[in-house]
C-alpha cells in the first residue's frame, strides 16, 4: 500500500524568477516544473529538511527559509498515484543569487535540470499552488512576519510555531 510522503520544498526568487527543478510525464505528455527539496526524514525539522536537500542537489547553503505554509498534493505521476503533505518555504541563498538566470544546474543525485523559470510562466508549476502562496507574500523582504502568529518564531525556524487558545 502507498505511503503518504512528508516533504520540504524551497522557492528561491531573484528578478521576477523562480528556481525551479524541470521534468516531465510521459504518461501524460506533460512538461512540468517542480519546486526543488525532498523528503523529510524521521527525526528530523522539515526547514533542516530543506537545508539539507538543497545542499545534497545542489551543493547550496540556504542562509535564510522562512515557512510559507503547508500543502496536501494528491497526484499521478507516470501512472502511478501519489499523496504528499509539501511544507513549502520562501528561501535565499548568497549563493543561489551569484547563479545567472540562464544558467541551468543539475540535481547532483539524480540529474535533471534546475533552472531560472519566470513567476509568471506557463508551464505548470508542482505541487500545485506554490507559486500562489509565494505571490500572497506580497513582495515583502525574507525575514518580514507573513503573519502576525508567525512572530517570534526565530529566523529560519518552523518550530516556534504555536494553536492559539480556544
Amino acid at each position: 500500500m502507498p505511503s503518504i510522503r512528508n516533504i520540504a520544498i524551497g522557492l528561491p526568487v531573484k528578478d521576477g524568477h523562480v528556481l525551479v527543478s524541470a521534468s516531465s510525464d510521459r504518461q501524460r505528455d506533460l512538461d512540468f516544473y517542480r519546486a526543488v527539496g525532498g523528503g523529510i526524514e524521521f527525526g528530523e525539522r522539515a526547514d533542516e529538511a530543506l537545508r539539507r536537500e538543497f545542499r545534497e542537489e545542489l551543493d547550496v547553503a540556504l542562509d535564510h527559509v522562512e515557512l510559507l505554509g503547508v500543502i496536501e498534493n494528491i497526484f499521478e505521476f507516470e501512472g502511478q498515484p501519489g499523496h504528499e503533505y509539501a511544507h513549502v518555504f520562501a528561501v535565499h541563498s548568497d549563493e543561489l543569487d551569484d547563479v545567472p538566470l540562464d544558467a541551468e544546474l543539475v540535481v547532483l543525485d539524480e540529474g535533471s535540470p534546475v533552472r531560472w523559470a519566470p513567476l509568471d510562466t506557463l508551464v505548470p508549476v508542482f505541487p500545485e499552488g506554490v507559486l500562489e502562496m509565494l505571490r500572497s507574500a506580497g513582495g515583502r523582504p525574507l525575514g518580514t512576519p507573513i503573519r502576525p502568529s508567525l512572530r517570534g518564531a526565530g529566523a529560519g525556524s518552523a518550530g516556534g510555531l504555536r494553536r492559539p487558545h480556544a
